[in-house]
């Protein structure tokens, strides 16, 4: 093979993995002009489109597909073994590919990044924010982070929080016009920030309990969203009452007075976040290192009094 196809396949792989020539070409290193026109040259050289570009998404034809399906466990096989051999050498390189709650990446991730940096600045961290449940394993992430009960039986999981409670909240403005809610019943006479886990669009029934009793309710509202950013903006823009991990920047909102917990005698608690992988024989080091890292353990915990 000539390093040009070496590098119009690996392009390719790029591209359809990211579902972007924009994050591809920086991924590659590249302009997204030049990854164009790389793509260009390898589907003259195959005779077949390969592509399916529009102005919001890129996906694969039939032959596109085809050829990814055969040629990418040999790109993983390719860089597993790279960086096997950089283990070897003691030395941490290579691309680490993690898809992640916004929650996660926010209050886990991203207050590490410098740390994981320092002690590894050869590595790259390819961090997608997802609230969708992706499939880590389709999309040729190297792990993922959710909360524990809605973990694939099949994966490895590594406990990163305690429980996390789940509060509904809303805004003074929506409860002075609309009413506190006294029971989860009285939901279905509110507007709600409805929540979508699903790709399939199915929404979150919300969850509550109280002296053993469990109820499910089907809500409601002007806006459904899989972001957490958007769900609590809505609520605090008086759109209607939201139901979120506590964790997820609710409890500065609340000590502000920027919003108000409703139903607390119904609340409910979560599996924390975790950290999952494939169940394979072998774990990256790479991963290894940053599951430390987020678990601030050595030769992580050295930073964790200077940050």
């Amino acid at each position: 093979m000539r390093g040009s196809d070496f590098a119009e396949l690996k392009a390719f792989v790029a591209i359809v993995e990211r579902r972007s020539f924009a994050r591809a070409a920086e991924h590659l290193g590249l302009s997204p002009s030049a990854l164009s026109q790389i793509i260009r040259q390898l589907e003259g050289r195959i005779g077949a489109r390969l592509l399916n570009r529009t102005t919001r998404s890129v996906a694969p034809t039939a032959s596109g597909e085809q050829l990814y399906r055969r040629i990418a466990p040999l790109f993983a096989e390719m860089t597993a073994a790279v960086a096997e051999a950089s283990e070897a050498t003691g030395q941490m390189r290579g691309t680490l590919r993690i898809n992640t709650l916004g929650i996660a990446a926010r209050t886990i991730i991203a207050p590490r990044l410098a740390r994981f940096h320092q002690v590894h600045p050869d590595v790259v961290l390819d961090i997608v924010v997802d609230d969708a449940l992706a499939d880590i394993v389709a999309g040729r992430f190297d792990a993922g982070i959710r909360v524990g009960n809605r973990l694939e039986k099949d994966m490895v999981a590594v406990r990163l929080t305690p429980d996390l409670d789940m509060v509904a909240v809303a805004s003074p403005d929506y409860l002075a016009r609309r009413g506190i809610p006294k029971s989860p019943a009285d939901l279905h006479h509110h507007t709600c920030i409805n929540w979508r886990l699903q790709m399939d669009g199915r929404h979150y029934r919300w969850e509550f309990r109280k002296r053993g009793r469990d109820i499910e309710v089907a809500v409601d509202g002007p806006v459904v969203t899989n972001h957490a950013d958007i769900g609590i903006g809505a609520a605090l823009n008086g759109l209607g009452i939201a139901y979120h991990f506590a964790r997820d920047g609710l409890d500065e909102l609340l000590a502000q007075g920027r919003l108000v917990q409703v139903l607390a005698d119904w609340s409910i608690s979560r599996p924390g976040l975790y950290l999952y992988y494939p169940n394979r024989q072998h774990r990256p080091a790479l991963l290894g290192a940053f599951i430390d890292c987020l678990l601030d353990r050595k030769p992580f915990d050295r930073y964790r009094a200077e940050g």
